[in-house]
């Protein structure tokens, strides 16, 4: 294992061009020592740590390429912009790339971008590891985000100071083929637009951190991901509409693009303790997809009384395009609305001293289930398809709550079935059930973790021909509406 020590002056590693890709750049790329202690491109972490930096467009300051490698006290500066998949789905243009199982350790690190498509620290392929730690990381343009896995790849990060200033840049990134995430403290703020703090079609974990975006949703979860929180303050100003395909603005979003950059199947997201604000509009979205959505003691602030809407958007095809939810409450207060379209479906289970004070608006099918321990007090009429309490678990408040249509007497005990969760046929995944048959969830691990993610990392390409340009990504930002694919 090659490391890179620290040097009491500043080594310049320029980088290699994008033809020399599959070479050890670290190896081969040429050096100039400067004799000076003055940074001129970019503030050190110190003045003994080392200076790697690239300006050209598709090529990275650091590669490592299937091999194990530690950087520590280090600064790194990307230009040069990029365009298109080759940089989103493959990380042609990362200033930090690990690929083909290689093993990336880095520490005390300072690592700045300012190109189009220049993400920040990129992880690619199954087999693939990259730990950050105690490091600071800034993008300036668009497409560029600061930890990033696709195809697979995995990347731990543990105490960094991640911010991005412009579009479609999410600080925690996923893209084709997936991966994992897993961080462990530090920050992670977005200032533009279509860019969440968190944008997963990776199966991404977070604890003990702080998540803020100034202008797109908090959390966005794209197809068969999962996004899992514990203990983190996460924020979503959401002052902008990313796409005409929806007109509310919501915090946690979870939907299917049909562009193909995220496998279709149930997306998931878990907190679990911390606090979770909307500072405009309302809390969770979910348009065509199934979803979980796991809270257990978190503190929710939202903007307006919109808690959650399950509804037909612009994704996906007329008739099929709802939601399907299965909300799980736990040791957890619930306030405000909950809509339900024609199309779409909500199981809620409300757990060990769950509240909820709100109504439900649904023209579609709705189960409620409540155990001994947990309230329904309405704050409007209400309507559900079947209704699972006992009998003082609803206090109607002077509203009307109609169970199949017929009006619900306070004080009754009532016994339900739940909603069968049925995929759209394009998914393939056939008929999902909701339950044990009496009524019951289906379980979760302890802690609510995630299902298991089955996704197959797209293959990276052997190269362009001459003159041949890779696929463009579809028009739209990242939480966006990009055009369906032909078909």
């Amino acid at each position: 294992m090659r490391r890179k020590m620290m040097v009491p002056i500043f080594v310049a590693a320029l980088c290699l061009s994008g033809c020399a890709a599959e070479t050890d750049s670290n190896e081969n790329k040429s050096v100039t020592v400067i004799t000076t202690t003055e940074d001129t491109s970019m503030e050190a972490t110190s003045e003994d740590s080392e200076m790697y930096s690239c300006d050209e467009g598709d090529a990275h300051a650091i590669d490592v390429d299937g091999k194990e490698e530690t950087y520590q006290s280090i600064s790194v500066e990307k230009t040069g912009d990029s365009e298109g998949d080759e940089a989103d789905f493959y990380g042609s243009n990362a200033a930090v790339f690990a690929q083909n199982g290689a093993a990336l350790t880095i520490s005390n690190a300072q690592i700045k971008t300012n190109g189009k498509h220049a993400n920040a620290v990129f992880s690619y392929g199954e087999g693939t590891v990259v730990n950050i730690s105690d490091s600071q990381i800034d993008t300036e343009q668009s497409n560029s985000g600061g930890i990033m896995v696709t195809g697979g790849g995995t990347l731990n990060a543990t105490n960094l100071t991640v911010t991005t200033q412009s579009g479609s840049s999410a600080p925690i990134r996923s893209d084709r083929g997936g991966g994992q995430i897993s961080v462990n403290g530090g920050t992670y703020k977005s200032y533009g637009s279509g860019s969440p703090a968190i944008y997963s079609t990776a199966d991404i974990n977070v604890e003990n951190a702080t998540l803020y975006s100034d202008v797109a949703e908090a959390v966005v979860v794209e197809g068969k991901n999962s996004v899992t929180i514990a203990n983190a303050d996460v924020t979503g100003k959401n002052t902008t509409h990313n796409s005409d395909k929806a007109d509310v603005y919501r915090n946690v979003m979870i939907y299917q693009s049909m562009s193909g950059d995220s496998e279709e199947g149930k997306g998931v997201f878990t907190m679990t303790g911390g606090s979770l604000t909307s500072e405009n509009g309302g809390m969770f979205f979910v348009t065509n997809t199934i979803a979980d959505i796991n809270l257990e003691n978190v503190t929710m602030n939202y903007a307006t009384d919109d808690f959650l809407r399950i509804e037909k958007a612009g994704w996906g095809n007329d008739g099929s395009n709802g939601g399907q939810v299965t909300l799980n409450a736990k040791n957890q207060n619930l306030d405000g609305i909950i809509t339900v379209d024609e199309i779409s479906v909500l199981n809620m289970y409300l757990k060990e001293n769950a509240s909820f004070n709100g109504c439900i608006e649904s023209s579609g099918k709705v189960y409620v289930e409540l155990d001994a321990d947990s309230t329904w007090t309405l704050t409007g009429d209400s309507e559900v398809t079947a209704l699972t309490c006992d009998s003082d678990a609803i206090n109607l408040n002077g509203y009307k709550l109609k169970v199949n249509g017929k009006v619900y007497e306070e004080g009754t005990a009532c016994s339900g079935e739940a909603i069968e969760i049925i995929a759209p046929a394009s998914s393939g995944m056939g008929q999902m059930p909701p339950g044990d048959g009496n009524g019951q969830p289906p379980e979760n691990p302890e802690g609510m973790e995630p299902p298991e993610g089955g996704k197959q990392p797209p293959e990276k390409p052997e190269g362009m021909k001459e003159g041949e340009q890779p696929p463009e990504k579809p028009d739209g930002n990242e939480i966006g509406a990009p055009p369906e694919k032909p078909e």
